[in-house]
């Protein structure tokens, strides 16, 4: 995963917004496409693009796919974006 990649995945509103839903614990695709409101070839493109940043893990269980947040990936991107933010003490 590189962060152009990351970016690219967030860049797009629909796709925040999968990612907040699923801050509250992992859904299928069915759940997600009704909750968003978009076809399942338009999700299917949008979690394509998330995985591929390793923002979302992908889970079979029984006949359900089910998406939830990587947040080590987060974490990894909070620890880049710190070292722009400067000290505490220079605010």
């Amino acid at each position: 995963m590189g962060l152009a990649e990351t970016f690219k995945a967030l860049s797009d509103p629909q796709r925040r917004d999968l990612l907040i839903m699923l801050r509250s614990g992992r859904m299928n695709a069915g759940e997600i496409a009704e909750k968003l409101n978009i076809s399942p070839a338009a999700l299917s493109y949008h979690l394509r693009l998330l995985k591929k940043a390793d923002l979302v893990m992908e889970y079979k269980e029984k006949n359900f796919v089910y998406y939830e947040l990587n947040t080590s990936v987060f974490d990894e991107m909070i620890l880049w974006m710190k070292q722009f933010g400067g000290n505490d003490d220079e605010k």
